[in-house]
């Protein structure tokens, strides 16, 4: 099998330069900080981040997940990606429970295995693609 870059620079550009001038950019470096913390709370800080007065913040979280979303079809990978209302705890719910289940302990174990492998992918493709948005927002950020 051979290696695929699905352009994660290219992304990662596009992505800064839509919100270059949105005095956003720094908040490239919380989403790369995040990716440690799972899918299930990178996902979710767009939610918190749309009580801010800065709304710009919010879906520059959202385009990247959306992003991901993207590339990892690319590679055959399904991220969940839901298109959820902040006010819908249902919706929230339900999206929380696919990403969850990405490495569901209770399935059988080969199935959990594979499932397993592919949050691991799903994760090393975001924090790539984070890393390719500090690079580029730290050329691109104003003074």
């Amino acid at each position: 099998m051979a290696l695929e870059s699905y352009k994660l620079d290219k992304h990662a550009h596009e992505l800064v330069l839509k919100y270059r001038d949105k005095d956003v950019l720094n908040e490239t470096h919380k989403m790369r900080m995040t990716v440690a913390y799972g899918l299930e709370r990178f996902w979710a800080e767009q939610f918190r981040l749309e009580k801010d007065e800065n709304q710009y913040k919010a879906q520059y979280w959202r385009d990247t997940w959306q992003t991901l979303a993207y590339i990892m079809k690319q590679a055959k990978v399904i991220v969940p990606n839901d298109d959820v209302n902040s006010r819908n705890i249902k919706q929230i719910k339900e999206m929380a429970k696919k990403l969850w289940t990405i490495s569901d302990q209770n399935l059988e174990p080969e199935e959990t295995q594979k499932k397993e492998e592919q949050r691991k992918v799903i994760l090393a493709v975001l924090t790539q693609l984070c890393d390719c948005m500090v690079w580029w927002a730290q050329r691109y950020k104003g003074k």
